[in-house]
Formats: structure tokens, sequence, C-alpha cells
């Protein structure tokens, strides 16, 4: 064993992971092209021309990768993507919930999964540690709990996932790992192991103290990082490692009023009221 991957020298309590392309083996950027045109056809039919539909979503998500606003990553979306798509068009919430329930899981059809992280994903699950799924929080909860089920892991083995309705901020940026360390009965980040594929988004936990692991099977290297100065190493790796972690001896809870906030989640669009409002510029 080298010695990124001896036993860390602080027990966890608890461990979060990122989603695609670390526990969901993905191009990204093929996924997120087909994404675009599963829905924008999808919301074609209710006369969403494909040139707004992508200026929308491209504002929307820029809104969301940079506001420090305080409110929700959806809050943010919906503003900007109204701003170019027609918010009476439909019953934008029945629409997009019939869309994720259904149309999204088509997505994962061509997705061929790792069983070492389900496999790691169960190891840890046994040995106690709460799990957290700290993925990029730009999707509806009911499409991250799709591509969890493509990786072969059960959503349910997470105290709870970041999604654009219970996040207020994304990565890289340090406010998003904090709020994750607010929902959580954390002392400090030194208490959190980050399993990631990204050397900027996934490593910026450890700008609070975290640890972490960098799985390199989908490495996302953009500032060319010295990976002897992180525990790395493939999912393979990874699933041996934490083989080797002892039990977890002081599991980390979610806070009371953040099991609130997580369980009133799944919101998918504005109400109909809402997007009126936005309609009429009010």
């Amino acid at each position: 064993m080298s010695d990124a991957l001896q036993t860390p020298a602080q027990p966890y309590r608890v461990v979060c992971f990122d989603l695609d392309g670390t526990l969901l083996p993905m191009d990204l950027d093929e996924f997120m092209n087909s994404y675009f045109g599963l829905l924008g056809a999808y919301v074609g039919e209710y006369g969403v021309s494909w040139d707004d539909f992508v200026l929308g979503m491209k504002a929307g998500i820029k809104a969301m990768a940079t506001h420090a606003d305080g409110r929700t990553n959806a809050e943010v979306f919906w503003e900007q993507y109204f701003a170019f798509v027609d918010p009476t068009a439909c019953d934008w919430e029945q629409v997009l919930g019939e869309f994720y329930e259904h149309e999204f899981g088509k997505l994962g059809e061509s997705v061929t999964p790792n069983p070492a992280a389900a496999a790691a994903v169960a190891t840890l699950a046994d040995k106690g540690y709460p799990l957290v799924l700290t993925t990029m929080p730009m999707f509806p909860r009911r499409a991250v709990e799709w591509r969890l089920q493509w990786a072969g892991i059960d959503p349910e083995q997470f105290l709870f996932l970041t999604t654009f309705d219970n996040s207020t901020s994304a990565k890289p940026h340090t406010s998003y790992y904090q709020h994750v360390l607010d929902m959580l009965d954390l002392v400090s980040g030194e208490e959190v192991l980050m399993v990631g594929n990204n050397t900027v988004e996934d490593l910026a936990f450890c700008k609070l103290g975290a640890d972490a692991f960098l799985v390199t099977d989908n490495l996302i290297d953009p500032i060319e990082l010295d990976l002897d100065t992180v525990r790395h190493g493939s999912m393979e790796d990874f699933a041996r490692w934490v083989e080797t972690l002892s039990a977890c001896e002081n599991p980390a809870q979610l806070r009371a009023a953040a099991a609130v906030v997580v369980e009133g989640a799944p919101v998918t669009a504005p109400t109909t009221d809402v997007a009126s409002a936005t309609a009429k510029g009010e």
C-alpha cells in the first residue's frame, strides 16, 4: 500500500461523494448534450423554441454557478430561465415533474456502472459512516436519484443529497461545502472525507479542512495538480481502501432544522402564480 492510501490521521464522521465521473462513470459533456436535446424537445411540444430554451438554460445555469444572495439555486434558475421562456406556456411543475420521472431515465440506457462504486458505498454504510451526496446542485432531486440508480446505488443509502432545491450555491465555492457542514452536527471539516474526480470542484472542500480521495478513472484536472499531494487511485483502489477503515465510532447526524429543509426539497418549478408574476415583471 502506497503512502497515499495509508489510514487517515483522524477518524471520519461522514463521507461525501461527488456523483458524475466519480460514482457514475460518464463523459459529462456528452451527457449534458444529450440532456439538453431531450429536455429541449420535450418542452418544444409546448411551443418553446429551441433558441429560447437554450438561452434560458444557459442563463439559469450561469446564475446557479455564480449567485451569492442566499436564495436557492432553483429560485435563481427559474428567474433567469423565465426571462427567455414563456412561464405560462404550460403547467411547468406538472410537465417537468413528468419529464424527470419518466423521460430523464432514458439518458441512462447507455451508462455502464462500475460495480466498485456500489461496493465502496455498501462497505462504508455497513461500517456505519453517514453518506452525503455532494453532487453539483443544479438538478432536481429526481434527476439525482436517477443518476445514482444508473450507478447501481440506492439513493436511500445517503443521509441527504444536494439538489438545486436545497442548495444556495455551487461547486467550487466553499459556501456550498459550508452549507453541507451547517446541515450536519460536525465540529469541523476535518471530520469529512470528500470523494471526487475534479481537482477544482471537489477538492475545494479541502479549504475547509476536509480530507480527500481523488478518483482518477474519469479525472478532471484543469490545474494539473501534483497527484502525490492528495490520496488518489481508481474506484477499485478506493473500494479496497475503505475496507481497511475501522467502523465509524461517532457518526454525524442531520441537524433538526436541516432535516425539515431536506424533506421539503423536491420542488421542480415555481407555482403558476409565481410564473405568471414573472411574466408580468412583478
